[in-house]
């Protein structure tokens, strides 16, 4: 394991920067944010990242305490990944980040990459913002499903594919409408009110974006 690189600056900005300030480090913590995941499935959700620099990240994030790694037991018998609890505390880091960055977003380029889950961050702060605080939504895209818990505090705050249980609400949108909610130029309530977004189901959260 290589030496831990440091600003050596007595600031909380810079150790945090120490910790997690690397290329990839925090797209990693994204796509842990869903759960545990095996290494195979970091690197196939993470185009461009080199397995070196993949394993590199994963040893310094143990050793900084952002993840654990276990071993499944039989039949999986598989190591994963997952957040600790500090790691967990990135959250409303990595939402704040995408909330400055989404004014530089700008139209998908031919060359970027996409995954329906990567739309999950973007659309839980949209429920918030709609006063949906806590239950199940599933979310249907074009490039797939994933679904959010807006009140997770212990566990995952997504997970790819569709709800593991009975959803308190679907939501189905296009791929433009996910972009433009990404970009900030249209917020998940106005979505619905137009017509963009449609909701499906009898739980709180479906009842109060209706409602919004």
């Amino acid at each position: 394991m290589s030496p831990r690189r440091s600003y050596d600056q007595y600031c909380s900005a810079a150790r945090a920067l120490d910790a997690v300030g690397d290329r990839w480090t925090l797209l990693i913590v994204r796509e842990l944010l869903g759960g545990p995941r095996r290494y195979t499935d970091l690197h196939a959700d993470l185009p461009g990242v080199s397995t070196d620099v993949l394993a590199s990240r994963l040893k310094d994030m143990e050793r900084d305490g952002l993840t654990t790694r276990r071993r499944l037991p039989p039949p999986g018998a598989a190591y994963v990944y997952e957040l600790t609890g500090r790691g967990r505390e990135l959250l409303p880091v990595l939402q704040a980040l995408g909330a400055w960055g989404a004014a530089g977003l700008g139209e998908r380029r031919p060359t970027d990459a996409v995954r329906a889950h990567w739309f999950a961050l973007p659309l839980l702060r949209g429920l918030r913002e709609a006063g949906v605080g806590e239950g199940l939504v599933e979310v249907r895209l074009d490039e797939g499903a994933f679904h959010v818990w807006p009140g997770a505090e212990d566990r995952p705050v997504y997970g790819d594919g569709p709800a593991p249980e009975e959803p308190d609400a679907r939501l189905s949108l296009d791929t433009g409408t996910c972009e433009a909610m990404s970009r900030g130029v249209l917020s998940l309530r106005d979505a619905v009110r137009e017509g963009s977004v449609a909701v499906v189901g009898e739980g709180l959260p479906a009842k109060l974006l209706r409602e919004g």
